[in-house]
């Protein structure tokens, strides 16, 4: 870039940067004071809308460098095709643009030029554009918009800032992020593969411990059933003894009825005789 153009830039850059009602007595000014060719130039630059300004309030007081880099990880995440790390983006990028345009709209107030709610839509759209567009994002980084971009409508970069036109920085890059993209896929797959192996892992460590805790309640239940087992036999062996000693005490009970039986009828028959004796024996 030559020295004039780069003077043009530096000389856009402040003059966007005050309040739009003072911007053409300064530019004025200042391109009388460059004079020549240059100053022609500089009475050239147009007037930033409210919006284009409080975004180059924002971009000069180093607030979207947040919102570039969410920009690099979003396109790395659609590269990726990782839904899951879109969504989390998405929902990032929503909230930090909605944070980045009040900020821009406190900055206005601040000078004396508040915002109208459809000048606060125009800014947090071109914030918006900045962080899901390379070239808007390259465009709002120089401080030097007059206009604010909106993707739907298309807006020309030539007649979005004042200077010259900047190359998107991604441009450059792309041969770079192009070789890279298999590299980070191959992480991605990779990483995935091991957060895939230690759930699996994990899953059957629990498997495995909830196996060993069955198997212990299997083998305690075992142990106590055996012991009953045991524990029964013996009462078992001990009935049959006592039955046994029954028996032998059944059968010795009978053989003294049996004898007490023959005792009786016996003496029974002596009774009968001595009766008989008795009644002979009586006149």
């Amino acid at each position: 870039m030559s020295d004039a153009a780069t003077l043009l830039d530096e000389v856009a850059a402040d003059l966007l940067a005050l309040p739009p009602a003072q911007f053409t007595a300064a530019r004025n000014a200042r391109a009388e004071e460059v004079g020549g060719a240059a100053g022609r130039r500089i009475a050239k630059l147009r007037k930033p809308t409210l919006a284009a300004w409080a975004v180059n309030l924002l971009a000069r007081d180093g607030q979207l460098a947040e919102a570039v880099e969410l920009s690099h990880a979003l396109r790395e995440a659609q590269d990726d095709a990782d839904a899951a790390e879109l969504t989390r983006l998405g929902r990032q990028r929503r909230q930090l643009v909605a944070a980045l345009a009040r900020r821009a709209a406190d900055l206005a107030a601040e000078a004396d030029s508040p915002l109208s709610p459809a000048m606060r839509d125009a800014v947090e759209k071109t914030i918006n554009a900045a962080v899901i567009d390379p070239d808007a994002a390259a465009l709002v980084l120089t401080g030097r918009l007059i206009v604010p971009i909106d993707l739907a409508d298309g807006t020309d970069p030539s007649r979005a800032v004042a200077g010259s036109v900047p190359n998107c920085p991604t441009v450059a890059d792309a041969p770079h992020e192009r070789d890279d993209l298999a590299q980070r896929r191959a992480r991605k797959a990779a990483e995935r593969a091991v957060r895939d192996a230690e759930r699996a892992r994990s899953d059957a460590e629990r498997a495995l411990s909830t196996a060993r805790a069955r198997e212990t309640t299997a083998r305690e239940k075992a142990d106590r059933v055996r012991e009953r087992v045991d524990a029964l036999r013996a009462e078992l062996a001990r009935v049959e003894r006592d039955a046994d000693a029954a028996d032998t005490a059944v059968e010795a009970a009978e053989a003294q009825t049996a004898s007490a039986r023959a005792d009786a009828t016996a003496a029974e028959r002596t009774l009968e005789q001595a009766r008989s004796a008795l009644d002979e024996a009586t006149p």
